[in-house]
């Protein structure tokens, strides 16, 4: 089922799918919730999908960017999957916010599309965050060395080339599940064009509180304003 959160001349239309086929995050409602209000705030209509099964090419017609909300395992039959790549190719976009790289492996696209997948985390804790671009739109806020509390995705190759990093981690300030597999840059943001639209990824936004960040959440709208609009 679907519900609206609509009001006369907005300036895009995003829809929300957070459906899972595994781990259920118990900030499954506060993200909602701060979907909602990001909408209210900044004038976007938004669709809430918990089951997919009604997606297909006239149903995202009219949607300018699709948001994962901490969706997990295959969540979209091999239809959904077709009318989805379509919808990119279109030249729209997609926003992916933490569990979204723990969704769909098998579905090879949608793993390029993300850019890098979940392989594993340690426990919650702390850690420095380092900026590397902070033109992007929503980016203004966060500083390098600045501590951030969240469940630090380690993630598995990149699945594609060209992916433009946002933030990282340092991972001499907390205990990796396995010290230096990341690499010199352990991203946990990103975004890039591709096959004809857009995609941006945060790993931000495991803990229910984080959703009332006011710093995460003009991280994540500033994501879905490049997705949807393509501006900087």
């Amino acid at each position: 089922m679907f519900s609206h959160v609509a009001f006369a001349q907005k300036q895009f239309k995003a829809l929300l799918v957070n459906a899972t086929r595994g781990w259920q995050h118990a900030s499954g409602h506060y993200g909602v919730e701060a979907m909602k209000l990001l909408a209210e705030r900044n004038n976007f209509e938004l669709v809430i999908q918990e089951d997919p099964r009604s997606i297909n090419d006239k149903f995202l017609e009219s949607v300018q960017v699709v948001i994962f909300l901490n969706t997990t395992g295959n969540i979209f039959d091999s239809a959904q999957q077709k009318a989805f790549e379509r919808f990119i190719q279109s030249g729209k976009g997609y926003v992916g916010i933490h569990a979204a790289a723990d969704t769909e492996y098998d579905w090879a696209w949608y793993t390029q599309l993300v850019g890098r997948m979940f392989v594993a985390h340690p426990i919650i804790q702390t850690a420095k965050l380092q900026v590397i671009d902070d033109n992007f739109p929503g980016m203004k806020h966060f500083k390098t060395g600045q501590l951030w509390t969240d469940e630090w995705y380690e993630y598995g190759p990149e699945k594609v080339t060209g992916l433009k990093y946002l933030m990282s981690i340092d991972e001499k300030t907390y205990s990796p599940k396995k010290a230096g597999s990341m690499g010199d840059v352990h991203g946990v943001s990103w975004y890039h064009n591709f096959d004809g639209g857009r995609a941006f990824y945060t790993a931000l936004g495991h803990l229910p509180a984080i959703y009332t960040d006011r710093q995460f959440l003009d991280h994540v709208y500033g994501g879905i304003y490049w997705a949807a609009l393509g501006k900087m």
